[in-house]
């Protein structure tokens, strides 16, 4: 294995790390307004995620920051033709940032209430836009033979695409609604079960309509083979069976098996790109492949070194940090005058 297939590899599972982490903490932040009857309530579902959703961010920092020193032409091409998308996505992340810690300082109903729904979209907005970004990734985007993005901001959002934006916008409610119940008590754990057998059922739907799209309209067969079967329709199965958990009440599997899925749609994409990163529409020569848009070999061994010293630090203080607040939350741990947000 080289190493621009090394870091192909560490990419896709930075990305895939962030979809499962941050992909639950979005989904809560979706759910705020509406299991949150009261403010004990939002305060109970906030708290859930607040220990989390700041550190989960740090696997996309992450994985931007390797997209832009192994792939330069890769990021420089996604940076511009995704500019206006990945604006919004920035846009909401910061307003969502913000609005966790604003909402706490002052005690006013709408003052909470504004917070609140920008946290709703704040989550809804990156969950959504997600989705469509990598879809079209697979897809393919106009791109010519100088690695220039060359389509508008229409081309991405062709119905393959939105598509896409569905499935990761209704995973990672699921998802979302999944971990509160894990995480919750009495009535707001009913209300979290609740939502997560009610997304259940569109969820496999769109992301079967998904896998039935993805070998229509991409090259998925060329690449994974006429029977691919354990990589993308396994997210298909990890999803149906967590159905069964679901209704069961059994939250730790149907937690495990949300996040299978999304670990196999998100192998399947990067599997499917491989050895490209961006697909051209134009022209299949003009694709970004992971040697004509990486950097030079001293800078990828460089990068291995620094990586092989602090992703096993990060993962090491992440899993601390999870099982340190592995505990359930009640009202009273967010009675007035409690800490937390």
């Amino acid at each position: 294995m080289d190493l621009n297939t090394l870091w192909f590899i560490l990419i896709g599972v930075l990305y895939i790390g962030f979809f499962v982490l941050e992909g639950f903490d979005l989904g809560v932040g979706v759910l705020l307004p509406f299991l949150g009857k009261d403010e004990i309530r939002r305060r109970v579902i906030i708290n859930t995620i607040g220990p989390h959703w700041d550190g989960n961010e740090v696997w996309l920092l992450t994985a931007g920051g390797a997209t832009f020193a192994a792939f330069p032409s890769w990021y420089a091409t996604l940076f511009s033709g995704f500019y206006f998308p990945l604006f919004l996505i920035l846009i909401a992340l910061i307003v969502r940032g913000v609005a966790f810690e604003f909402r706490s300082k002052h005690d006013d109903p709408n003052w909470r209430k504004l917070w609140d729904w920008c946290i709703f979209f704040g989550s809804a907005v990156p969950a959504l836009l997600f989705g469509v970004a990598f879809a079209n990734f697979v897809r393919g985007v106009p791109i010519d033979q100088e690695m220039i993005y060359v389509g508008g901001f229409w081309n991405l959002l062709n119905p393959f695409a939105l598509l896409g934006g569905l499935v990761s916008l209704c995973g990672f409610i699921l998802h979302g609604a999944v971990f509160l119940s894990l995480k919750t008590t009495d009535e707001l754990l009913k209300s979290a079960q609740s939502a997560a057998r009610r997304m259940w059922l569109p969820t496999l739907v769109v992301l079967s309509g998904f896998i039935v799209a993805t070998y229509l309209s991409t090259d998925v067969l060329k690449r994974l083979g006429v029977n691919p079967g354990v990589i993308p329709i396994g997210a298909a199965l990890s999803l149906l069976a967590a159905g069964y958990f679901i209704y069961a009440r059994r939250s730790g599997w149907a937690f495990f098996l949300t996040t299978l899925a999304i670990v196999f749609a998100g192998a399947t994409i990067f599997l499917e790109l491989y050895p490209r990163v961006l697909v051209s529409s134009l022209d299949p020569n003009y694709s970004l492949t992971i040697y004509n848009a990486s950097s030079s070999p001293y800078t990828l061994k460089v990068m291995t070194i620094v990586a092989l010293v602090f992703v096993p630090i990060i993962i090491v203080y992440q899993t601390l940090v999870y099982r340190f607040f592995r505990f359930r939350l009640t009202k009273d741990d967010v009675s007035e005058g409690a800490e937390g947000y």
